[in-house]
């Protein structure tokens, strides 16, 4: 279990999902820029210049980056053995699988860590659960509004307009973020955020392996979930025979065994077991940008870290 200590605050937190961000850096800044070593550095220095955009952007007084301690779970896979195994590279007895990484990025995973050590953000993961559910338990236990980054839409189901908790979504790019509210979800999906993960549930993703009801689209789900509530409710009507076609129903009944495991599956954990409070932007001293500056010469960050130092120290003067 990866623990981090903070007093609990009521500030804006920021929850980065550390793997979508340099995921998105590594393809978005060419591979060709390396350290002064031959490194690659291109998702570290892509990382820094996206930290310095969310946090120059939407402010927070509070900042961590959320980890894949493991990435495929062996409870999920336990209830669906398909549950992202197409992205397995190589399996471990006893450990978390490999995921299928370019071996350019795999490189600078250490080093990511490392740099944002240097930049004072917390990386908090642990042991047998995804980023994800770091974020949901991090989410859930905060004190005040919360921005979650990724560009993985089942992180939708935590959003909350009552708690302030939304979606800054990066599918799109980095020059068109999107903040995704309750209302827009509505407007996008025609679902809540409290009913998001049935809707992913019934629609499936085959991004992550999961199947869902043959037959069952986005505008099916939605429909059904709107008539029905949720999925539970779902099921109840199709087993009295009511509120659906008989095509439905009999696609529903089919798919009894799928729909037993994959809420659970696709329902993003509210209580990973992580000491958590929050970590709040400190102005770096002249000992931290030392150290950072030596960091950047080292390997090769030129101004990304320089940019992502300079926000953080403005985020942190306006608390």
């Amino acid at each position: 279990m990866t623990a981090w200590h903070a007093e609990p605050m009521t500030d804006r937190l920021m929850l980065l999902d550390a793997a979508s961000l340099y995921f998105r850096a590594f393809y978005g800044v060419p591979d060709t820029v390396t350290a002064p070593d031959g490194t690659p550095v291109n998702a570290v220095r892509g990382l820094l210049d996206i930290v310095a955009k969310l946090v120059r952007t939407y402010r927070p007084q509070a900042l961590v980056a959320c980890w894949d301690d493991d990435w495929r779970p062996a409870w999920r896979v336990a209830l669906l053995p398909g549950y992202k195994a197409h992205r397995v590279a190589r399996v471990v007895p006893g450990g978390p699988d490999v995921e299928e990484v370019p071996e350019r990025l795999a490189a600078q995973v250490p080093l990511i860590r490392e740099t944002l050590a240097v930049l004072a953000v917390p990386v908090v993961g642990a042991a047998g659960y995804e980023a994800d559910d770091v974020i949901g338990t991090l989410a859930a236990r905060a004190g005040g509004p919360v921005d979650v980054v990724t560009g993985d839409r089942d992180l939708f189901q935590l959003v909350d307009d009552d708690r302030d908790v939304r979606v800054v979504y990066t599918a799109r790019g980095m020059s068109n973020l999107k903040t995704v509210t309750d209302r827009d979800l509505v407007e996008m999906y025609g679902v809540h955020g409290r009913q998001y993960a049935d809707f992913a549930a019934l629609r499936g993703d085959p991004s992550d392996g999961l199947p869902g009801i043959a037959g069952i689209g986005e505008k099916s789900a939605a429909a059904l979930l709107a008539a029905h509530g949720d999925l539970a409710g779902i099921r109840a009507a199709a087993a009295a025979g009511e509120g659906m076609t008989a095509r439905v129903r009999s696609r529903l009944v089919d798919g009894a065994d799928y729909l037993d495991v994959a809420p659970t599956v696709v329902a993003v954990a509210r209580d990973v077991p992580v000491t958590a409070g929050a970590a709040r932007l400190q102005v770096p001293d002249a000992t931290a940008r030392a150290r950072a500056e030596e960091h950047a010469r080292r390997w090769g960050l030129g101004g990304a870290m320089t940019r992502a130092l300079d926000a953080v120290a403005e985020a942190a003067a306006a608390v």
